[in-house]
């Protein structure tokens, strides 16, 4: 379908009433806009990928917002939730304090051995459950808001691989899989902590 054919009232229509169809169309005939956005305002060491995803989770999460009404092109209302979405991910990282492994606490500690554990059996730690969601406001933070959802609700909030995809409507298996990611990068992130820890001792007076 060329741009010029695509019908946009009548692709949301349809995906107003859940047809997953036009849910990828509209999805396609949007993206080289989203992605335009994303590069223009994409913070370092942030996947364009990753925030492009987060914008369309945002755009269908607050579809019924949109008036065709007030006159606005919904070409121009989705750009805004684009360009609010890059900005609020540079503030975040504006924000962000570099974590040093020797900054955490105990528990903490326990809680980042538990996310980067390679063994399938694991269990939560019996550390303080407060530790945890501190950790998950700073060393998540460096996670994409997929990476932290799966791990919050499969790690922290204990529920099922079955629970989360009909929380979040994913498939059984792209939860595990974006489990498994989530896990690696928190691998990459421990090492790098270990590492930044090694130096400082070694050049600590």
């Amino acid at each position: 379908m060329s741009e010029g054919d695509f019908d946009m009232a009548a692709c949301l229509e349809r995906v107003r009433q859940q047809d997953q169809e036009a849910a990828r169309m509209l999805v396609t005939h949007l993206y080289p806009l989203v992605l335009k956005v994303v590069r223009s305002h994409l913070p370092r060491r942030v996947s364009e990928d990753d925030l492009a995803q987060e914008i369309f989770m945002k755009l269908f999460q607050r579809l019924e917002q949109y008036q065709p009404r007030q006159a606005i092109p919904f070409e121009h209302w989705v750009s805004r939730i684009a360009v609010n979405t890059c900005l609020d991910a540079l503030r975040s990282q504006m924000r962000r304090p570099e974590l040093r492994w020797a900054d955490l606490s105990e528990a903490e500690a326990a809680w980042l051995d538990f996310f980067v554990s390679t063994e399938a059996e694991s269990s939560p730690p019996a550390a303080d459950a407060v530790a945890a969601r501190e950790l998950m406001q700073t060393l998540l933070a460096e996670l994409s808001p997929q990476d932290r959802l799966v791990i919050n609700l499969l790690d922290l909030e204990q529920k099922s691989v079955k629970q989360i995809s009909e929380i979040t409507g994913w498939s059984k298996s792209l939860v595990k899989v974006r489990a498994f990611r989530a896990r690696r990068k928190l691998r990459k992130l421990a090492d790098q902590f270990k590492k930044r820890e090694e130096i400082y001792e070694t050049i600590r007076p």
